[in-house]
């Protein structure tokens, strides 16, 4: 990543280019690991689908902005730019450009028909995949169509030459002949205001000493959504690549971010999943545009995150839902006459493939029981009434004493075979997550935790499975790489626990790993590579909260600094 004038220089291979609301963007990455040699728009209506394929008339080089991407090379260049969430500008001088249907094939059920509207004299594709159109509206300059009304397998769509100009529009049946308000310019100005204040309100505190703030906010401003389908609000996707979801824990973080520059955006993105929470009070495993699964839940991180979001609009709405979803918990997970609940799969915890589950996959972990402790501190905290707040303090202390009577060995805490009752240690850091209780673990606990977590540091962060473990794998999921959840809990249960230098550090060597290798879905934990999905939105997030923090306490440091030069000094008697 660099930085020019007009903001960070980024790769559309790790990272696409796309505008706050809308639900499309562009990139080579067309599938999950798969890159296509020219860029394409992608879709995310109705999952992730490659709808228009863009190829100039010469080999070009690709540079993206925040603002503005352009294929240029020494005669000629095109320029692209977002007017608004579904409409983008392109204009090109001296090098054309081929605007061509992704997929070649039309089929009753699947591919894009191609036709000229008669009306406005427009060309649109028609594509099943995504129930959508894409109008190609010819400002300037000569344009060839091909493939008009054709069926079967072939090549459909317009080739620009010259000095030309265009609009493209993702909508759904209909819509007046498209007319140009702005020249591109002022189009490519609006669109770099835009993202400069979505920055200037989620990081205000960005300095030298925080150089990927800017590009982070970036990741979450490009990835938000307008509301559609089954996506009740705005909100932040964890990916416009192939992550292109929301996951019940993932977006706690990306609150957590957005909090104290756009809290309405932040409780946008707590409230998405409780929009859809079930009758039983479990929480979907993810929404999307079209899709909603509950085959697995993610864990109750959400009264952590409450800590961390400014005061609800709707204080008692907020404490009913996470009343309901720690209610799923305790009735729904939990084996009769036992206080500790149960996972039913890794996939619940959000550590899918954690060697924690090697054994059994049925299991009352220390984390699970941590996470609802907190939770109903915060239930306890908000309660409506004294009664209230009374019953769900005494449910915490209940949960909390027998997580370290029956999960707590003397030095390391072990999981419980719900079936079996037989318990067993891992090398998993997932053993190490009750650390997120803070102060409220016996100073003998949180302290052979904190030594624990010092053992799985590499010099990028913690890694999820220990180093030295024969499990742990570079590219294994959660056995072994560094992820941004796993990190900024940790970071934070240590600090409150006492533990600030090892905080420090945690939170540093994260921050440069970021600011190395980007906003990965995990990244190896020996190398510091990016991996998986390489713009991720709760990595982003990460980012964010811990920079903004790291901040803070440089500033508050310089503050006590400047009080104790203020302090006259003691006069000798």
């Amino acid at each position: 990543m660099t930085v020019a004038a007009s903001g960070p220089v980024f790769s559309l291979r790790e990272i696409p280019f796309s505008y706050r609301g809308s639900w499309f963007g562009f990139s080579p990455v067309v599938a999950q690991n798969t890159y296509a040699r020219d860029v394409h728009l992608v879709s995310h209506q109705t999952g992730m689908h490659p709808i228009l394929r863009l190829a100039p008339s010469a080999d070009s080089e690709v540079t993206a902005t925040p603002h503005r991407l352009t294929w240029s090379r020494a005669d000629g260049r095109i320029d692209l730019a977002y007017e608004n969430a579904d409409t983008v500008r392109l204009r090109g001088r001296g090098l054309g450009l081929s605007l061509l249907a992704a997929d070649p094939v039309l089929t009753p059920f699947s591919g894009p028909y191609f036709y000229q509207d008669p009306a406005d004299g427009s060309f649109v594709f028609t594509v099943y995949q995504t129930g959508r159109r894409y109008r190609v509206t010819v400002l300037a300059g000569q344009a060839e169509a091909r493939g008009t009304q054709a069926l079967g397998t072939a090549e459909r769509g317009v080739v620009l030459s010259g000095e030309w100009e265009i609009a493209v529009e993702e909508y759904e049946t209909a819509r007046a002949p498209y007319t140009r308000t702005d020249d591109f310019e002022r189009v490519a100005e609006a669109a770099r205001a835009e993202f400069d204040a979505f920055t200037a309100a989620v990081a205000p505190w960005r300095s030298d000493r925080t150089p990927a703030a800017e590009l982070a906010a970036y990741v979450l401003w490009s990835a938000t959504v307008r509301p559609a389908g089954f996506v009740t609000r705005p909100a932040v996707l964890m990916s416009k690549h192939w992550m292109d979801k929301v996951w019940s824990w993932d977006h706690c973080f990306n609150a957590i971010a957005l909090a104290d520059g756009l809290p309405g955006l932040a409780w946008d993105q707590f409230r998405l999943p409780f929009d859809h929470q079930d009758e039983a009070g479990a929480l979907p495993d993810s929404v999307t545009h079209s899709e909603i699964l509950y085959n697995f839940v993610k864990p109750p991180i959400h009264g952590w995150a409450l800590r961390h979001l400014p005061p609800a609009a709707e204080p008692e709405k907020v404490y009913r839902l996470l009343e309901r979803w720690t209610g799923f918990w305790l009735t729904a997970r939990r084996v009769p006459g036992r206080e500790l609940p149960h996972y039913q799969h890794g996939n619940d915890s959000g550590w899918d493939n954690a060697t924690t589950f090697d054994p059994e996959r049925v299991v009352e972990t220390a984390d699970l029981a941590a996470f609802l402790v907190l939770q109903m501190r915060e239930l306890a905290r908000r309660a409506p009434d004294p009664s209230a707040a009374a019953r769900w303090s005494g449910a915490a202390d209940r949960m909390r004493d027998a997580l370290l009577a029956e999960l707590w060995t003397g030095d390391r805490f072990v999981a419980r075979g719900a079936h079996s009752g037989r318990t067993w240690p891992s090398s998993s850091l997932l053993d190490l997550m009750p650390i997120v209780l803070g102060d409220e673990l016996p100073e003998p606990v949180h302290t052979a935790l904190a030594a624990r977590i010092a053992a799985h540091l590499t010099a990028f962060g913690p890694a999820t499975e220990h180093p030295e473990s024969e499990h742990y794998q570079d590219d294994g999921y959660w056995r072994g790489p560094i992820w941004a959840p796993s990190t900024v809990l940790i970071e934070d249960g240590l600090r409150r626990a006492g533990h600030a230098e090892l905080a420090d550090e945690i939170s540093a060597r994260f921050r440069g790993l970021c600011e190395r290798s980007g906003f990965a879905e995990n990244f190896d934990a020996r190398t510091g590579e990016g991996l998986r999905d390489r713009a991720y939105t709760w990595t982003a997030s990460a980012y964010l909260i811990l920079a903004a923090a790291h901040e803070r306490r440089h500033e508050q440091r310089g503050e006590r600094r400047h009080e104790q030069r203020a302090q006259p000094a003691d006069t000798p008697a």
